[in-house]
């Protein structure tokens, strides 16, 4: 009987003790993944919706992941501060959307890999020295806006734009690149171009009035001062009848008039692909940064064509993927 009991005590103790492995490597399997965005707007949000719908698609739950999302309200020392503490908290991988986001993470990428999300020109932004061998630890998906597309597009409906008028931030990387194809565009094609810059998405809308007084058109990149006032800043193009041109898909959403560009729910599920990669294994420096240059789709607001009084010419509306938004 004794050693009955013994027998009892010692196989409870054993299964104790699997029971405890199990539980520990139950925890060790468990995944976590940071999710940052410098700011809340369409485009960045779109890209988070989409990424976070595809890790479902592809097994990831609270059993075997932990999301986390973060948003540093466009402040740049509560983005550090975010990073700081996802960097020290056992992060697998940091997703950085937006190229400020990226910029700041890749301090990080010696011990974390990182994967961005919506960069336009990511060498520029001295996250990588290759798109095809990401050599910092760093990869992620490109926004490269299609100026030259989208400003072909804006002489095709008015063949008499003399002068085109832009606003950006001077302080993001993504734009400043941008507006540089917007001027060599311009020069080309013998257009005036006039600038404001804003530091605030405070400026934004008196930025469209001036810009308005002088201008036939007004262009934004997908900046992400301007598109977190897109909205008022739309309604400001709308009352001065110029139609404003922007860098993303969300943006027209939000009251922009047209853009020619990619699908930003698909760059946010691609980046969740990335993610999948890497946290099964796979080396940074073997996943290409990915670019979306086929495909392009042109998108236009329907309310503000009809309130601008625009008639879009047949090599506009009738192109193979022509999307209006707000159309039932």
């Amino acid at each position: 009987m004794k050693k009955m009991g013994k027998r009892i005590i010692a196989a409870a103790a054993a299964a104790a003790l699997l029971t405890g492995c199990a539980q520990e490597k139950s925890e060790s399997e468990i995944k976590k993944v940071s999710v940052v965005q410098i700011v809340s707007h369409k485009s960045l949000d779109t890209i988070r919706d989409s990424f976070a719908d595809e890790m479902k698609k592809l097994g990831y739950d609270e059993n075997n992941i932990e999301l986390e999302y973060k948003d540093a309200g466009n402040d740049t020392s509560t983005l550090e501060s975010i990073l700081s503490t996802c960097a020290g908290d056992g992060s697998n991988v940091i997703v950085a959307i937006a190229t400020p986001t990226a910029q700041s993470a890749a301090r990080y990428a010696e011990d974390i890999p990182i994967v961005f999300a919506a960069v336009s020109d990511p060498i520029g932004a001295g996250l990588t020295s290759s798109l095809e061998s990401p050599d910092k630890n760093i990869t992620g998906t490109m926004d490269d806006v299609q100026v030259d597309q989208i400003l072909e597009t804006a002489l095709t409906i008015d063949p008499d734009m003399k002068k085109l008028g832009v606003i950006y931030n001077g302080s993001e990387a993504n734009s400043v690149t941008n507006i540089e194809k917007a001027k060599e565009f311009c020069e080309e094609n013998g257009i005036q171009l006039q600038e404001v810059t804003v530091t605030s998405s405070n400026d934004v809308q008196q930025a469209v009035h001036t810009l308005a007084a002088s201008c036939d058109a007004i262009f934004a990149p997908n900046d992400n001062t301007v598109a977190s006032a897109m909205s008022a800043a739309a309604q400001a193009a709308i009352e001065e009848e110029i139609p404003f041109y922007v860098g993303a898909d969300s943006m027209v959403s939000d009251g922009g008039f047209l853009t020619v560009g990619i699908d930003y729910e698909e760059l946010g599920r691609e980046t969740a692909r990335m993610v999948d990669k890497v946290l099964k294994g796979t080396d940074v420096s073997s996943i290409p940064v990915k670019q979306f240059k086929t495909d392009l789709s042109t998108y236009v607001n329907q309310e503000t064509l009809k309130a601008l009084g625009i008639e879009l010419p047949a090599s506009v509306s009738e192109r193979e993927r022509f999307v209006m938004i707000g159309q039932e």
